[in-house]
């Protein structure tokens, strides 16, 4: 297999309610080469059931970080991929297994990434799935399309580990290293606060616009530094439009 840095995938499990489906995740991963293994508020863990399903998996178990909240999940990762069976209103970029294994081989070599599993019986949830860059789907025979947890762990799994096989970067080219999950979210928040101040993000729509934002900046996939220059440029607006109120404020006073 060729140095794709597997171990930089992380694999995160939203609230599962199973810990049968725990174990299960942990060895589809370890049959695939996947190692970090995340847990987001779990209903039960560690837990017995777990073990009984990981069978030869119990070290990824022992290791696996839990979290109270998605933010401590995808620190550090610069790069997050979602799955998800719904058809949404805005366009994400949507990808089958085969095709987000494929984007997530050139991804890891830039850096951590994530992949996100949602809830047994709900999925990712909106709020979340606006945190991913890439949604995943697993395609499925239109008679019957259900997967359970374990099982569409396993599917992406294999398809990860094949697409580590194949050589998609030219040797030697130097990949800048992606701003993080927490930089963008800062970047976001800078942007929103800015956006409501000068009157563009205005209720009801404000929500959808910075999703259509987010998807936006999403795809031009910024570097650290890239994001650094745009909450420099968002600072200087900012600092700008200050002097004007003062300014503003003198000329009245005359």
């Amino acid at each position: 297999m060729a140095d794709t840095p597997l171990e930089n995938l992380r694999i995160v499990l939203v609230e599962p309610s199973h810990p049968g489906n725990i174990g299960a995740a942990a060895r589809a991963m370890k049959v695939m080469g996947l190692q970090q293994l995340v847990l987001v508020k779990p209903l039960r863990f560690p837990a017995p059931e777990a073990l009984a399903m990981a069978s030869g998996a119990e070290d990824l178990l022992n290791r696996a970080e839990v979290c109270a909240d998605l933010d401590g999940a995808l620190r550090g990762c610069h790069r997050v991929y979602g799955t998800s069976a719904r058809n949404r209103h805005v366009s994400w970029p949507n990808l089958g297994a085969r095709e987000a294994a494929a984007s997530l081989r050139t991804d890891l070599q830039a850096g951590p990434c994530a992949l996100l599993f949602g809830r047994e019986r709900t999925g990712l949830s909106n709020a979340e799935l606006d945190r991913c860059q890439v949604l995943v789907t697993i395609p499925t025979a239109d008679c019957y399309s259900s997967l359970n947890l374990g099982q569409a762990v396993q599917v992406l799994a294999y398809e990860i580990f094949m697409a580590a096989g194949v050589e998609t970067s030219p040797a030697g080219e130097a990949v800048a290293p992606m701003a993080a999950a927490e930089e963008m979210e800062g970047f976001y928040r800078h942007l929103r606060g800015i956006l409501q101040s000068c009157g563009f993000l205005q209720a009801p729509r404000e929500t959808q616009m910075m999703r259509r934002l987010r998807r936006l900046f999403d795809r031009a996939t910024p570097s650290a530094n890239e994001v650094h220059i745009l909450r420099g440029i968002l600072t200087e607006l900012e600092r700008w439009a200050g002097k004007g109120k003062v300014d503003r404020k003198n000329q009245d006073s005359l």
